[in-house]
């Protein structure tokens, strides 16, 4: 093991003095925070100028209330959000007419769009919000607000009611979710907290996978290709040489995951936020090696056969797809963590990982749920890590034409 120290030394050193890793370190941070945070705040953001929208009411009554209401939206500087234009009032309105005359002002730009309501609303309750930019989601919820309100406050009016009383009635509830332990105990930290720590322990292991898994398979090819490899299994063992490149890239991905660790635990202590319990946190840890190191397994065993950049390339974007399923299934996960097909999914050993690195912030599954999930990866990463090892051993030194499947699975079954 002397040697593949030795070979895992020399591969971080000189990965982690490269510029490309140095400015990864602190770039990707950014960048999972501008993933996380960015959207939500131009989602949110503020319109910058008042947007004029049309109305065609064929009921007669409806314009005038709505424009009142969508008025009261205002800038950041004190001027109306919206404008309210009337194309048509009435029940004698020609709707077809109308809604040619109101689309040449759409496309001269003259408004933002206009909506259509209908000649009895209260029986339809459909009002249709026609425009260019139909992903701009504030503009038809704020008229749906607007338009519930008024129908409900016409309806008290028809049953002899004070319209205000609605008003009076409705009154403001802020509901704030607390987690409860296994003892039915309060704990620190809101669905929001929750969510943001396992989908930050979600993310780093999946940048990591990514950004150590690709230097794994690109480091093995450039090797191939320059004909190092020959002069090395000269020195070293085929099984050395791939743990050392294994060490030495696994502890420059978890040089990263370090940094970012102290960096978020220097935050969560200035902000007084606690993102995780220590007894969660070291069982994210276990889950974190263990997957990093089966799919490390898995990125050594699928790049090693491969003798081009574009092969790598491909084969490795399957793998990352892989890795990518559980950041698409996370807010179902979050809401129903105890879901059979979440559980389900818990025991692949592909998903393992990820899945448990989702469900353990949230609730954490029983002792039972924990240990077979363990066990299964340490015997998932020993299978990979021989598997890996044996096609190693044979592949590093084949040049020309890839092998076939039927070849791999014979290094495979080889001892």
């Amino acid at each position: 093991m002397s040697k593949a120290f030795v070979v895992a030394k020399w591969e971080y050193l000189e990965k982690v003095k490269s510029k490309a890793f140095l400015i990864g370190l602190f770039v990707t941070p950014m960048i999972m925070v501008g993933m996380m945070l960015l959207p939500t705040l131009l989602a949110t953001s503020e319109d910058e100028n008042t947007k004029v929208v049309g109305v065609i009411d064929l009921n007669g009554e409806f314009s005038g209330p709505l424009a009142e209401r969508l008025q009261k939206h205002k800038l950041p500087k004190g001027q109306p959000n919206y404008v309210v234009q009337t194309i048509a009032v009435g029940k004698n309105t020609h709707l077809d007419e109308a809604v040619q005359l109101a689309n040449g002002r759409v496309m001269r730009d003259e408004i933002e769009g206009y909506c259509i309501i209908g000649e009895d609303p209260f029986v339809d309750s459909l009002v249709e919000y026609r425009s260019r930019h139909v992903g701009d989601f504030r503009i038809a919820n704020r008229i749906e607000e607007a338009m519930r309100n008024i129908m409900t406050e016409k309806k008290l009016a028809q049953l002899g009611l004070d319209p205000m009383l609605m008003s009076r009635l409705r009154t403001p509830v802020d509901v704030k979710t607390i987690k409860l332990s296994k003892t039915g105990e309060k704990e620190k930290g809101d669905f929001m907290t929750v969510f943001f720590s396992a989908y930050v322990f979600l993310m780093m292991l999946f940048f990591l996978i990514l950004t150590s898994g690709q230097l794994l398979v690109r480091s093995v090819i450039e090797e191939k290709a320059n004909r190092i490899v020959e002069i090395l299994v000269s020195s070293v063992s085929p099984t050395d040489l791939m743990v050392g490149k294994v060490l030495g890239l696994s502890g420059l991905g978890f040089t990263q995951i370090g940094l970012w660790g102290l960096i978020g635990l220097a935050l969560s202590l200035q902000f007084g936020v606690t993102m995780i319990a220590p007894g969660q946190a070291l069982l994210l840890l276990v889950y974190f090696v263990l997957g990093y190191l089966f799919y490390a397994a898995i990125f050594i065993g699928v790049g090693s056969p491969l003798t081009t950049e574009q092969e790598a390339q491909q084969i490795t974007s399957y793998l990352v797809l892989i890795v990518v399923l559980p950041i698409a299934l996370a807010l179902p996960a979050i809401q129903n963590p105890g879901a059979t097909w979440i559980k389900v999914l818990s025991y692949i050993p592909l998903l393992t990982p990820t899945m448990m690195t989702l469900r353990i912030p949230i609730q954490v599954p029983s002792a039972w749920e924990i240990i077979i999930t363990i066990i299964i990866m340490v015997a998932s990463t020993y299978a990979a890590m021989v598997a890996a090892g044996r096609i190693f051993r044979i592949a590093i030194l084949s040049t020309g034409k890839r092998p076939s499947m039927k070849e791999i699975a014979r290094w495979v079954r080889s001892g």
